[in-house]
């Protein structure tokens, strides 16, 4: 028999949290495995579930020479006994096998903790998948989406696309392939707007936004809508926290133009002209409580108040009375 035309690599490491592009790393390593060989069979399994002997037992070499990539997930969680025996598994991996570990780039434990190093050490190929936090990044992310579904978009359309759809990723790149297949590829505010028309009637921005400027009654209509067609408290209070935080490092930029400020805030020219308006009728006091509010919401939100919903109205409510400096 011929050695195939591609060898995989025996070796992967996924570090990162950010779920769609683990995905994707996790199914990039067994797309490459299958160039060499259409059969090979994927394994997942979690280190928490997994023993040294079972360990030993996925990545032997198969009697039948099948190609198999073993996905070990949750790497970050590995005791001290299978932490060493994926350590010592990586300085003589098996023919014909590929692991790919997955790893959150912190760890329970000591040797959990050093499980990236050891795989690098041992030459494995890297994917880091960290969170998107930034704005900028995101906007990164969506961009390649569209040149990936053979599209482009330009910056309004951006701008229109985030704000409208959020910042999960899953939904973002999903919005983007949607969006070049009915545009024919090319993608701008208009076609957001209208392919995505009453979608942000009900995301958490339309609310943040409505709450920063003062707009009680739009506010509230926006946020009860918002509960109604299931949208999560969660991604709510992300949205009024971030424009709250975006608010305040706006003002403490003072009168500087837009453009050099958003170079200076690693921020969209867009949402430093948004956040400027939005900036108007806020004093630094009102700020400074409506930061507090926002802090406390989160964890309201995420299971200190007994009633999510509730603690979302009163924080939105609260938002607007400090504003006016009450």
């Amino acid at each position: 028999m011929s050695a195939p035309a591609v060898t995989p690599e025996p070796l992967h490491l996924v570090i990162g949290e950010e779920e769609l592009l683990v995905e994707r790393a996790v199914k990039a390593s067994l797309d490459a495995a299958r160039l060499a060989d259409p059969q090979t069979e994927l394994s997942k399994v979690r280190v928490t579930d997994l023993t040294p002997p079972e360990l030993i037992e996925l990545v032997s070499p198969s009697l039948f020479a099948e190609g198999r990539v073993i996905v070990l997930e949750a790497a970050q969680e590995a005791g001290k006994e299978i932490a060493e025996a994926i350590g010592a598994y990586c300085k003589a991996p098996s023919e014909g096998v590929v692991l790919v570990v997955v790893h959150s780039g912190g760890g329970r434990g000591k040797l959990a903790k050093e499980l990236p190093d050891a795989l690098r050490k041992a030459g494995a190929k890297v994917t880091t998948c960290g969170k998107l936090s930034k704005g900028g990044e995101r906007e990164a992310f969506v961009k390649e989406e569209f040149r990936r579904a053979g599209g482009r978009v330009d910056p309004a359309g951006l701008a229109a696309l985030i704000e409208t759809v959020g910042s999960d990723l899953r939904e973002l790149a999903a919005a983007a392939s949607q969006l070049v297949a009915d545009t024919g590829g090319q993608v701008d505010e208009q076609a957001v707007r209208r392919y995505h028309r009453g979608r942000a009637e009900v995301t958490g921005f339309v609310v943040a936004e409505k709450a920063v400027t003062g707009d009680r009654a739009g506010a509230l209509e926006a946020l009860r809508w918002a509960l109604q067609t299931g949208v999560p408290h969660v991604l709510i209070a992300d949205a009024l926290a971030d424009a709250v935080r975006t608010i305040a490092r706006v003002m403490a930029g003072g009168r500087a133009d837009p453009f050099a400020l958003a170079g200076q805030l690693g921020m969209p020219p867009w949402k430093v002209k948004k956040a400027l308006a939005q900036s108007r009728g806020w004093e630094p006091e009102g700020l400074a409580e409506a930061m507090n509010l926002v802090a406390r919401l989160n964890a309201d939100v995420k299971g200190v108040a007994a009633d999510g919903g509730y603690a979302l109205e009163r924080a939105v409510l609260r938002l607007i009375l400090v504003r006016r400096g009450r």
